[in-house]
């Protein structure tokens, strides 16, 4: 086992690993820009070093300052987090060649997973149905037409590189798709540094629905059941939840031997995610592999009882995962709201310092966060301040547990996205698991 990790990443994720490296008796270093020098995870960690100036380019995203960093302060491993460099195949090989184990899966798996054109042949080879697309990137604007006059309207258009819902767009007619494929190229080529893009029949309403696996190198691999991500705003999930209201048994069996077969096709270890959408029919489609610890994780956490994160570094310092997919078993309820640094009404970001600052409890409530009285929100990075989740016996105990931390969450001098989350759980269409990743842009 590794005696000292090196976690090269920030806010509320950076603390959660830290938190894990105590329990299990390893020491930390925390990279952090000096945006962040005063910030919880520097507080909390054995050891901290500057890697750079607040813009995420010269820090956080800083490959020669961190592998430095880990270096002079004698880490063994790195954990990227999530964001930022977690799924730079790049910045994984090179920690390889510098002698740092980088926690997560191998550099081929990223670069292979990576590529959403590759990635969706790879799931087709393994026996895994994917949404009608073409069959690889795009030359121009002609072939998108091509394809989609084919496939027939509406279709999506997607960087091939891209994640996080950039370089994405819906077209409805040929009449917008020229321009739709210039717009993405673009976006794409900025995001992504590849400006790729490939083409899918768009599913209206459907359900986005994610497996968690875990695989060390010894060939074990299993899944930890499935999380409803359909609660999303311009592709950015806002809220989370597990078991899906809409998967049963037979279902969740049938998604997990999917997602087994896309992990056991890319050579996968450590822990990953498989994504789908979910018709109205019931029909699955494979989606993309997320290669890294999901920002949702927790929820499978509390329906499962396993740390993600301990699993994460013990997989990656060669232990076994030491049990089987009969050892699995989903109990109760989870639930996550995303809590961000942004105005409920518009969601522009909204920096600045927090000048009080109380965080729910009582039974069945869980804070993950970095935020204190006093904390500067930077403008630099991303917007999640919080992760508030929430865990019953069944859905209806967890919605009240989050009805009531929701209320007793407090956090002034910033404006944050409580108020949104406390709409949306008193929307009876909500309650009563009536979800599609359309939902959201409708119900706003």
């Amino acid at each position: 086992m590794f005696g000292k990790i090196f976690i090269a990443n920030r806010g509320e994720i950076a603390v959660r690993i830290l938190r894990t490296c105590r329990d299990m008796g390893i020491r930390t270093v925390v990279a952090h820009s000096k945006a962040d020098a005063e910030s919880l995870a520097v507080r909390l960690a054995d050891e901290s070093i500057c890697v750079g100036p607040g813009e995420s380019q010269t820090s956080y995203l800083n490959v020669p300052s961190l592998i430095a960093a880990a270096e002079v302060t004698d880490a063994e491993a790195i954990h990227p987090g999530y964001g930022f460099l977690s799924e730079n195949a790049p910045f994984a090989e090179i920690c390889r060649a510098c002698g740092l184990t980088f926690i997560g899966p191998s550099p081929e798996a990223i670069r292979l997973l990576g590529d959403k054109v590759a990635a969706r042949a790879l799931a087709r080879s393994a026996g895994v149905p994917s949404v009608p697309g073409s069959e690889g990137t795009l030359k121009d604007e002609a072939e998108a037409l091509a394809v989609a006059d084919h496939l027939g309207y509406p279709v999506i258009l997607k960087a091939a590189a891209g994640g996080g819902g950039r370089g994405m767009r819906v077209v409805r007619d040929p009449e917008t798709l020229a321009r739709a494929f210039l717009t993405c190229q673009a976006e794409a080529g900025a995001a992504f540094g590849s400006g790729e893009i490939y083409l899918e029949k768009y599913l209206e309403g459907p359900r986005h629905v994610e497996v968690q696996i875990l695989a060390d190198r010894h060939g074990a691999m299993l899944h930890l059941g499935e999380r409803d991500c359909s609660i999303q705003r311009r592709h950015q999930k806002l809220l989370e939840e597990a078991p899906s209201p809409v998967v049963g048994s037979e279902l969740r069996a049938a998604l997990g031997e999917a997602a087994l077969a896309v992990g056991r096709a890319a050579g996968y270890e450590n822990a990953g995610t498989v994504e789908f959408l979910l018709d109205r029919s019931g029909r699955f489609y494979f989606l993309e592999v997320n290669t890294r610890l999901q920002v949702e994780h927790a929820v499978t956490e509390l329906v499962t009882g396993l740390d993600l994160v301990r699993e994460q570094i013990r997989i990656a310092s060669g232990e076994t995962l030491g049990y089987g997919q009969a050892d699995v078993v989903i109990r109760g309820h989870a639930m996550e709201c995303r809590i961000t640094a942004e105005d409920p009404e518009t969601f522009l970001p909204s920096p600045g310092k927090v000048t009080a600052y109380t965080p729910p409890g009582g039974l069945g409530v869980r804070v993950d966060s970095h935020l204190f009285t006093g904390y500067t929100v930077p403008p630099f990075y991303d917007s999640l301040i919080a992760k508030l989740l929430a865990y019953g016996r069944d859905r209806a105990e967890t919605l009240a547990r989050m009805r009531r931390a929701l209320a007793e969450y407090q956090i002034q001098g910033i404006k944050t996205t409580i108020p949104f989350h406390q709409r949306l759980l008193d929307d009876p269409r909500f309650v009563a698991g009536e979800a599609s990743t359309a939902f959201l842009e409708q119900w706003l």
